[in-house]
C-alpha cells in the first residue's frame, strides 16, 4: 500500500532523511519530469536498465538497447532528470493505441475496447536512491494528467508481484477478477498481473475511498512536470 500522507515535506526540496511518503501538490522537487527525447531518451534508458538489471539482470542487458516503440507515434516517454547534475531518477512509457494495438493486446483481450482510447504503461523504473520514492509519484502524477489531456479511456498495466500493490493503492482493479498473473513476451515471460484504470472515475473514486494520494495527483500544473501538447498528440 501507498504510505500515508506526511507534512514534513517543506520547500524549496526534499532531503534523504525526510520519510518517503506522499509529496504536497504544492511542494517542489529537486527533479524535473518532462517528455523525454533525444539525450533524454538516452537518460531514461539509462536508468530503465539499471533499475530491472537490480532484479532481473537479464532484461537489464537487454534494456539497455535501443527499443523502436519509445520513438513510434502514440508512444510518450516520460523521465525525471536532477536539476543538481542532469542524471535520470525515473522513467515511464506510455503507449496509446491510437495508431496500433497496445503491446499487451499480445497476450490478452481488453474488454469493450472498440470505441475507447487506451493506453498502456511499462518500463517504470526509478534509481535506488531515497528520492526514487518520490520520482516514482512524480510520474504517476505527469501520467495521469497525460491521461486527461490525451483523452485516455482507460489505462492497462501488467504488474508482477509484488510489484503490483502499488497499483492497486492507486485504485487499480484486475481487468478480469479470478484470472491470476499471465506472462508477458516484452516484459521476460514474466507473469505480471492484468490491472486497469478508467481514467474518468479515478479521481471520483481517490477522494470518495479517501486515498491519501487523491489531492497529490490531482492538483494541475505542478512546475517541475512539463507536458507540451504539442508532444503528446503527435502523429
Amino acid at each position: 500500500m501507498l504510505p500515508t500522507k506526511s507534512t514534513s515535506m517543506t520547500l524549496p526540496g526534499y532531503r534523504a532523511s525526510m520519510p518517503l511518503s506522499i509529496p504536497s501538490p504544492h511542494d517542489r522537487f529537486p527533479f524535473t519530469v518532462n517528455i523525454a527525447r533525444d539525450e533524454s531518451l538516452l537518460s531514461a534508458i539509462e536508468i530503465r536498465a539499471e533499475a530491472y538489471g537490480r532484479h532481473i539482470p537479464e532484461l537489464g542487458v537487454k534494456f539497455r538497447e535501443a527499443d523502436e516503440l519509445d520513438v513510434e507515434a502514440g508512444v510518450t516517454v516520460l523521465v525525471a532528470t536532477s536539476k543538481d547534475d542532469g542524471r535520470p531518477l525515473g522513467t515511464i512509457r506510455i503507449q496509446t493505441n491510437q495508431f496500433r494495438p497496445l503491446l499487451i493486446e499480445q497476450a490478452i483481450a481488453i474488454p469493450d475496447q472498440e470505441h475507447m482510447m487506451l493506453a498502456e504503461l511499462t518500463r517504470l523504473a526509478v534509481c535506488q536512491k531515497p528520492i526514487g520514492r518520490i520520482a516514482k509519484h512524480a510520474l504517476f502524477k505527469a501520467t495521469y494528467e497525460y491521461c486527461l489531456q490525451a483523452g485516455i479511456d482507460r489505462l492497462v498495466i501488467g504488474a508482477r508481484s509484488p510489484l503490483d500493490r502499488q497499483y492497486r493503492g492507486l485504485g487499480f482493479e484486475d481487468l478480469y477478477p479470478g484470472v491470476g498473473p499471465i506472462p508477458l513476451a516484452y516484459a521476460g515471460n514474466i507473469p505480471h498481473h492484468i490491472l486497469y484504470s478508467d481514467i474518468a472515475t479515478a479521481s471520483a473514486k481517490w477522494k470518495s475511498t479517501g486515498n491519501p494520494i487523491y489531492e497529490f495527483l490531482t492538483v494541475p500544473n505542478h512546475p517541475d512536470i512539463h507536458l507540451e501538447k504539442n508532444a503528446i498528440f503527435r502523429t
